[in-house]
């Protein structure tokens, strides 16, 4: 039990840090953060977590990471579905907390987008379907890459948690542009709930591409990262 609510305050931590810096720092007038500081923020709630729950429970924050970690051979099949559970509830609690505290500014209107990741029309950059798919698919191709190198035992110890927050840092400076960036489903749902409408039908496209992703991320290191030649 302790390992799932690790996930669930892992999870958390990571929408209420990320999606928080977005909704109430990124343009605060004349001192906002902006997209660098939106992707520092990611960055930082993972890199964070990493040190403070990898020992209890891998710190997979992401069901896209648990999947692509079960296919990398690094996690038990039957705990899939609860970690990815915990995950999910992590990331609604925090969206709620967010929506709480966001709303309580006059003018607030969680339908502006209240950091749901979005194609075509709900693209920051008016990117389409295809180009939000293909990014989604190579940046938690690229990310899992990184994990599984970096928590493999022939990397230097200790760094992996810098390695990885440094790398969802990157794909977010890369990709907020084109989705807002999602590499993780929980991310995702834990704020569409609460925009609805095109957030929820959109929202498909967030579980399966990062989900697909990380499987082909797992493949190529179980490929490049094995002892043979």
């Amino acid at each position: 039990m302790k390992i799932y609510l690790a996930e669930f305050l892992g999870t958390f931590w990571l929408v209420l840090g990320g999606c928080g810096s977005a909704v109430l720092a990124a343009a605060f007038p004349d001192v906002g953060i902006g997209l660098l500081g939106v992707a520092l923020a990611f960055g930082l709630t993972v890199l964070t977590m990493a040190y403070a729950i990898g020992h209890i429970s891998g710190c997979h924050l992401n069901p896209a990471v648990s999947v692509g970690l079960w296919a990398g051979g690094r996690f038990p099949a039957n705990q899939l579905l609860p970690y990815i559970v915990a995950q999910v509830v992590g990331a609604v609690v925090a969206g709620g907390v967010l929506y709480v505290i966001a709303s309580g500014k006059a003018g607030f209107d969680v339908s502006a987008g209240f950091a749901a990741n979005g194609y075509g029309a709900h693209s920051p950059g008016g990117y389409s379907l295809l180009a939000a798919l293909v990014s989604e698919i190579v940046m938690t191709m690229m990310f899992l890459l990184v994990i599984l190198g970096a928590t493999d035992k022939r990397a230097p110890q200790g760094m992996a948690p810098v390695a990885i927050g440094f790398c969802l840092t990157l794909i977010h400076l890369i990709s907020i542009p084109i989705t807002n960036t999602s590499v993780n489903p929980a991310r995702s749902t834990g704020v569409a709930v609460f925009v609805g409408d095109w957030a929820l039908a959109q929202l498909w496209l967030f579980w399966l591409a990062p989900i697909v992703g990380a499987v082909l991320g797992a493949v190529i290191y179980r490929f490049i990262g094995s002892a043979e030649d």
